[in-house]
């Protein structure tokens, strides 16, 4: 089993304390999202590796050293500002995040996350080429892989566009962002890929790749794992993963989150989270069946 450390909030920015506590006990609870009496039970000795995704890796790095299974690192760094990510920390505190990450781990197991991509006259391509550029000579020597990703229509990206101000990507935005992303990767040493894409740009340079590929997975653990289930789609081929968090707890309050819907309810789940819980957020309640995951 590979837990996703997490898709549905950032875990790693804002409860790490919560986590560490939770692999010293040796499990973590988590509550179906379709159905709240059946809790899941992840055993850590059933746990093969771990994917830390997040947008500040610094609340967890002195916990590192105690994490014996084997670790993977998603940083999302954009050049997006306050307008768009208000509550993440400033860019150039995220990258020196990065490098200590980089260092502890290995530059083979950490890769940055420019993503999502949209346009504006704002965000514009120019804007966008310049942040890629500047991310990769920043992060030389600490980072192999880029992985892009472009917005989706997602309920809260409906909610935001106002703010968002977003327009319609023509094949020509495709094309200078193929081109020009492949070539600075290059030119800073550096491989970058979309994944879950529609358009995967492979015809101007990217490589074709996964968040994580089956030949990682194995290289890291000595195992094969399955297909990720959950994207039935068919565009992408990641191993499964099991997620231990729930959604509407991030305090990024970026205005593209899918993860996010509801800020009123992120504000409660935030006030009913307890580092002692074995759960995310709330306790355990008479009524609840667990099970557990093998």
């Amino acid at each position: 089993m590979i837990l996703n450390v997490s898709g549905r909030t950032d875990v790693v920015a804002f409860y790490s304390k919560w986590f560490i506590k939770r692999y010293r006990l040796g499990f973590v609870d988590v509550r179906n999202p379709f159905n709240n009496n059946l809790v899941n039970r992840i055993n850590f000795k059933d746990v093969d590796a771990i994917l830390f995704c997040t947008k500040n890796p610094w609340p967890i790095i002195k916990y590192l050293p105690e994490i014996k299974h084997p670790i993977l690192f998603h940083v999302t760094l954009t050049g997006y500002q306050k307008d768009i990510e208000p509550n993440v920390i400033n860019k150039s505190k995220v990258i020196e995040g990065v490098k200590q990450v980089s260092k502890i781990i290995g530059i083979e197991n950490i890769a940055i996350r420019y993503d999502p991509i949209f346009l504006s006259q704002k965000y514009n391509l120019d804007y966008h080429i310049k942040a890629f550029k500047r991310i990769c000579a920043l992060l030389t020597g600490y980072v192999n892989t880029i992985i892009v990703s472009f917005m989706d229509d997602y309920k809260n990206v409906r909610k935001n566009k106002k703010v968002l101000q977003y327009r319609e990507f023509t094949e020509n935005d495709y094309k200078q962002i193929g081109i020009n992303f492949s070539k600075i990767a290059a030119l800073y040493n550096m491989k970058v890929q979309t994944c879950f894409e529609e358009r995967n740009l492979i015809e101007y340079g990217f490589e074709k790749g996964e968040c994580l590929s089956q030949e990682l997975a194995y290289k890291l653990t000595g195992k094969k794992f399955k297909k990720w289930r959950a994207r039935k789609e068919g565009k992408c081929n990641c191993v499964e993963m099991v997620d231990i968090a729930t959604y509407n707890t991030c305090f990024h309050f970026c205005k593209y989150c899918y993860a996010n819907y509801d800020e009123k309810k992120v504000l409660e789940n935030i006030a009913n989270h307890d580092d002692d819980s074995s759960l995310l957020v709330g306790q355990l309640l008479i009524g609840d069946k667990i099970t557990i995951r093998e």
